[in-house]
């Protein structure tokens, strides 16, 4: 098992970037979420990768943290889902927007990657829902993008993610995705003392560029 890649990023192709380590130039495939944070070419990178022998070959899919690769292998575990329709998945959605998803049973989100219909989404939620602590994911996703002005007292983190939290429930209740309304309610940049109101109003305006 090759677990990681450690090199120089050599190439990047639609869907795959070539590190060149200890004279080795290595192919591998990634997501869309991971050609859109690579360096610049020729700079140094750690790919962590999962390798994958079948009867057509193998190949080599590569993320840029172990638990990104995690969610990888937890969608190989899905029946009738491999290695290509996994990486189609988390192409459409980043990590956490998959996990959002699942966590909240929002299988039409899923079903927009290509080549996944209603019914393998709806198998996705039902068969990893139950291996997701969705206390965890929902922190997580909402932690994710917080800048300079996020709060860092703990009594006041508590209340801002209360409100962050009614607020996606309030965008829920608009007719917006779960993963819609977390990704709008995460780009807000938050202050201490922020009501649900007010990072309703501003996550109502990050929606338009969505």
């Amino acid at each position: 098992m090759i677990h990681f890649i450690h090199g120089t990023l050599s190439d990047v192709a639609e869907g795959l970037v070539v590190i060149e380590a200890a004279g080795v130039g290595y192919g591998i495939h990634v997501p869309a979420s991971v050609i859109g944070a690579l360096p610049p070419i020729g700079e140094d990178i750690k790919i962590y990768t999962y390798f994958s022998l079948t009867q057509n070959g193998v190949d080599l899919y590569g993320f840029l943290s172990p638990e990104d690769r995690a969610m990888f292998t937890m969608l190989l575990t899905v029946s009738g889902i491999g290695p290509k329709g996994a990486l189609g998945i988390l192409s459409a959605l980043t990590p956490d927007d998959l996990r959002m998803a699942i966590v909240t049973g929002d299988s039409k989100a899923i079903s927009r990657a290509p080549g996944v219909g209603n019914k393998t989404a709806q198998r996705v939620v039902l068969e990893l829902k139950d291996k997701l602590d969705a206390t965890e994911v929902f922190s997580s996703a909402l932690d994710h993008g917080h800048g300079a002005g996020a709060v860092v007292d703990a009594g006041a983190a508590a209340g801002v993610y209360g409100a962050q939290k009614e607020a996606v429930e309030a965008l829920v209740a608009l007719g917006y995705s779960n993963v819609e309304a977390s990704r709008a309610v995460k780009k807000v940049e938050l202050s201490e003392g922020m009501t649900v109101d007010q990072i309703l109003k501003a996550s109502l305006k990050n929606l338009n560029f969505l």
